[in-house]
């Protein structure tokens, strides 16, 4: 049940995107100390695996039979495939490129979806969003760097997870339409991990010790809780409230990638993170102001 339009409410919304942003950080630099000792395919799992049991365990109570009532399982199966592939090219990513570096390429899929839009649905695009969108994809490059030493092949892995996090939130915007956020909360992480299953134990190599496992249980946590608080955060508040505050998770990851992993992000990649930032609020902006 989405809440009145209040300050109240706006600040309960932002708080929770808050916490979404702090949650998503936090699973980015748990899976990237993972997949140095493991199999990036058996930490992908196990990441769903840790989701769907204490996503079941605690919104069972509450949601019950809503948990598992789905009505298009076509559409279920495609965003579940579409969660696993995504979540194993990010963590594939990781071994290789600093936290600051995927997620500044994360953050043009607000560019991605005007440009999918303007394809696939027929969205007109003004002169200012396309100014938007090319100023983005500049920042992204100066990101990527390609052509020069720093250029590292892993960051394909990140440029082809954010064109398919752009359909996938797509493809969610359709779905809303018919299934509840609780069912599309458990049941693409119980696809992702059916999927993922026989690559996972084929490649298995048990964790030594209890702090991979801890590490472990943290991304499943932290993936439920993040995506379960964003969901909620938009029955508190509107999209376009809320839209501005995701970017701060650029900020955790630079931070904790300095102090888990001692990775300092260059000065493009700082600039080039910021003119994504801006131009994603830009067009936040632009949309806020036709509307």
């Amino acid at each position: 049940m989405l809440h009145l339009d209040n300050a109240s409410n706006r600040r309960i919304g932002i708080g929770l995107v808050t916490l979404t942003t702090l949650c998503f950080a936090v699973l980015d630099t748990s899976a990237k100390w993972l997949v140095q000792s493991l199999p990036v395919l058996q930490v992908v799992w196990l990441r769903f695996v840790f989701h769907v049991l204490l996503a079941s365990a605690l919104l069972a109570p509450r949601y019950g039979w809503e948990l598992v009532r789905v009505r298009d399982w076509k559409l279920q199966a495609l965003r579940a495939a579409m969660m696993a592939a995504m979540t194993a090219l990010n963590f594939w990513a990781l071994q290789y490129l600093q936290l600051a570096e995927t997620g500044a390429i994360q953050f043009s899929v607000p560019l991605l979806i005007a440009l999918f839009s303007a394809w696939w649905l027929g969205e007109r695009l003004d002169a200012q969003r396309w100014l938007a969108i090319v100023a983005g994809f500049a920042g992204v490059l100066l990101v990527i760097r390609p052509g020069s030493q720093a250029f590292h092949p892993a960051i394909l892995l990140s440029v082809m997870n954010a064109l398919l996090y752009a359909a996938f939130n797509l493809l969610t915007r359709r779905m809303v339409a018919t299934e509840s956020a609780a069912s599309m909360q458990l049941m693409s992480a119980l696809g992702a991990a059916l999927i993922l299953s026989p690559w996972a134990l084929a490649a298995w190599q048990w964790p030594q010790g209890w702090l991979p496992w801890l590490a472990l249980a943290l991304c499943g946590l932290c993936g439920g809780l993040g995506h379960f608080m964003v969901a909620q955060a938009h029955r508190y508040a509107s999209a376009a409230t809320l839209a501005p505050f995701l970017y701060q998770q650029i900020i955790y990851m630079t931070l904790l990638g300095g102090l888990v992993f001692g990775q300092v992000p260059g000065l493009l990649v700082m600039v080039g993170a910021l003119v994504v930032v801006l131009s994603g609020l830009y067009l936040l902006w632009l949309e806020m102001r036709r509307r």
